[in-house]
């Protein structure tokens, strides 16, 4: 299972890189709105093919606080898949690691919700190493950058609103059930954005399928990947402990930058490893005083 999780999330992050950097597919808002329907397709067959009790029956009010969510999910997966065509995965990971601070920033702005000292001073070397990595990286793109960041700060942001906006036990979903409810919504959003701002992608998607048939069993596989990312992580949530997730998440990112690393030979330089190094042990340190504090 944990083989399977890792096999996913770093096969849609090495494929999206190669899509929209490599084979010079330049279409980010495209290639989410494929993924997003996988996902809205994929899970609604689980959903249907899936033994147990009836579904609940969801109020308007919990739709359109999924909606919401779905739109903040939505935009934080577009602004990922930019920064890919810009940033090379190793440096894109690094800055991934930062969530933990942009969670307890957000928490607090939106949530007053307060830490521990400890949790707070833990975040330090989190964002020291971001800024170390930022220094050493000779790949470095402002613009990559900046929708990097605003990636990782979608998703804190999400998490913090769905603990505010479903936090009744009547309301509460899993995280299978909540994808379910949010990639429609993300399709429904994606569909007329790419029809305004890349409305050239579908007339050149037909073209690479006529020029090369591997392109579409490419963008299935991807597209697919995205919908067994989001299963497998929930049943590796499921079967461990939040301690075994956090190591083997912490894990995750580091076998991603070096498979990466590997397969594209993107330069990499001392100051960028060790600034991500610094980085993850931070995120460790978060974690423990996260659970010690509780």
């Amino acid at each position: 299972m944990v083989a399977a999780w890792y096999a996913s999330n770093i096969g849609v992050l090495l494929l999206n890189k190669y899509l929209l950097s490599v084979y010079g597919f330049r279409y980010p808002v495209f290639l989410t709105a494929c993924h997003m329907s996988a996902c809205a397709l994929l899970s609604s067959l689980a959903h249907a093919y899936a033994a147990g009790a009836p579904a609940r029956r969801r109020s308007r009010g919990q739709l359109a606080r999924v909606a919401v969510l779905g739109a903040v999910f939505c935009a934080s997966v577009v602004a990922g898949n930019v920064s890919l065509r810009y940033l090379p995965v190793s440096f894109n990971q690094a800055v991934g690691a930062t969530t933990p601070f942009f969670t307890a920033v957000i928490a607090y702005a939106v949530a007053a919700r307060r830490e521990a000292c400890a949790t707070y001073a833990a975040l330090i070397p989190v964002v020291a190493g971001v800024v170390i990595a930022t220094g050493g990286e000779p790949s470095f793109h402002l613009f990559g950058f900046i929708m990097c960041v605003g990636a990782t700060a979608g998703r804190a942001l999400k998490t913090v609103l769905q603990g505010i906006l479903l936090s009744s036990e009547e309301e509460k979903m899993n995280s299978m059930d909540l994808l379910r409810y949010m990639s429609p919504v993300a399709v429904i959003l994606l569909v007329p954005a790419t029809l305004i701002m890349e409305h050239e992608a579908f007339g050149v998607v037909a073209t690479l399928a006529r020029e090369d048939p591997n392109f579409i069993w490419i963008l299935l596989c991807n597209s697919s990947m995205a919908y067994f990312v989001n299963l497998t992580n929930f049943l590796v949530t499921k079967h461990t402990s939040p301690l075994t997730l956090q190591v083997l998440g912490n894990a995750k990112g580091a076998v991603a930058v070096v498979v990466s690393i590997l397969i594209f030979r993107n330069p990499v330089t001392f100051m960028g490893m060790l600034g991500y190094g610094i980085t993850v042990a931070g995120v460790v340190l978060y974690g423990e005083a996260k659970k010690r504090s509780k």
